[in-house]
């Protein structure tokens, strides 16, 4: 593991008008990185121009994920944010959380705007974790009273089950622990932890995991506050302008919705 570098804002404006602009902190896939992220979410940056999107690096090293090579072989070294495979070392889970909340934190700390941090958008294992810190930020509010983040919505591109847990709030056999490997975890029961925060899900009705994000967002998320958007794609960020633009524009109703002034 190590500390993770920073991506930088992006937004389809000259880097001096996008300071001061809402935020959305941008969440890569396993296998990745921010900046490859970035590359993948190019339409969706086109189409965002009120938002500042900034891209995180995980903080854990691994192989390229699926369908990174040989495009992006060449932007390595790739990370993961959670562990999905057996190879991937053992680590507790007090020192999986410090790790991910760092390698966040960092990246926003050092993100040159100033704007609020409004919104999280993540792709596979990235939607997976914004789900998650979205739920995390619920949960401390409701039992504690306050949370260090105040997130109004979360893009969800193709996020599988489970929820992760970060706290002892969500400790339950529906959550997995944040240094176990989530990858054929099973839990067939009624969630107690469902998020209401407004969550986006964008499903590829090609993609292979399919089923395992339906059960993402049937089981962990409240169908008041959840928007579904299918496009006929593969495991991949969507890139064509007639499904960037439905994406995007429940981004900005959604955003509008929770005060987000764009």
């Amino acid at each position: 593991m190590t500390s993770a570098p920073v991506s930088r804002g992006h937004t389809p404006l000259p880097e001096s008008q996008t300071l001061h602009l809402p935020r959305i902190l941008c969440l890569h896939g396993g296998g990745v990185t921010g900046d490859v992220f970035r590359a993948q979410a190019r339409s969706l940056i086109k189409y965002l121009p009120d938002f500042r999107l900034v891209f995180a690096d995980g903080p854990f090293f691994c192989d390229p994920g699926p369908g990174i090579v040989p495009v992006y072989q060449d932007c390595g070294p790739f990370r993961r944010w959670l562990r999905w495979l057996p190879e991937h070392p053992e680590i507790d889970n007090e020192a999986a959380t410090e790790e991910v909340m760092y390698a966040i934190e960092t990246c926003k700390r050092e993100d040159e705007g100033d704007g609020p941090w409004v919104g999280l958008m993540g792709f596979s294992q990235g939607a997976k974790l914004s789900s998650s810190l979205l739920y995390d930020q619920q949960i401390r509010v409701e039992k504690e009273g306050k949370a260090d983040t105040d997130y109004k919505f979360a893009v969800l591109l193709a996020g599988r089950s489970p929820l992760v847990s970060f706290c002892e709030h969500s400790k339950s056999p529906a959550c997995v622990d944040a240094g176990a490997i989530s990858e054929g975890f099973k839990f067939d029961g009624e969630s107690p932890h469902i998020l209401k925060i407004p969550t986006i899900h964008v499903h590829g009705l090609a993609d292979q995991g399919l089923h395992l994000h339906r059960k993402m967002m049937n089981q962990y998320h409240d169908p008041k506050s959840t928007t579904l958007i299918e496009w006929d794609g593969t495991h991949r960020v969507p890139i064509k302008k007639t499904d960037v633009e439905k994406i995007t524009t429940e981004i900005y109703r959604v955003a509008r919705e929770q005060g987000v002034k764009v």
